[in-house]
């Protein structure tokens, strides 16, 4: 009966696509990924759709901008700061 057995044309694992969703490596911290399938364990849920429904949140909240009066730090702004900070902690 074996010998009836053509797997030449085999391919291994599943070969139906999710729709919408792309198989990844990702590298998490050790702390990260136990926090999310102890999480998930209490919830009854994966812990990799409770990853994605984090980052799906996160898209979500508009974008942080800085205040108005905020301006880019520069060079000689960084070294008045260092300056005043150092003058302080020296008197």
């Amino acid at each position: 009966m074996r010998k009836d057995y053509d797997f030449s044309n085999a391919k291994r694992g599943a070969v139906i696509p999710s729709k919408g969703k792309t198989r990844i490596t990702i590298m998490l911290d050790d702390d990260v990924l136990e926090h999310f399938r102890s999480k998930a364990e209490e919830e009854g849920t994966g812990y990799q759709t409770m990853i994605n429904s984090v980052l799906r949140s996160a898209l979500a909240q508009p974008k942080r901008t800085a205040a108005s009066n905020d301006k880019p730090l520069t060079v000689a702004l960084l070294r008045k700061v260092l300056r005043e900070e150092l003058n302080v902690r020296t008197h």
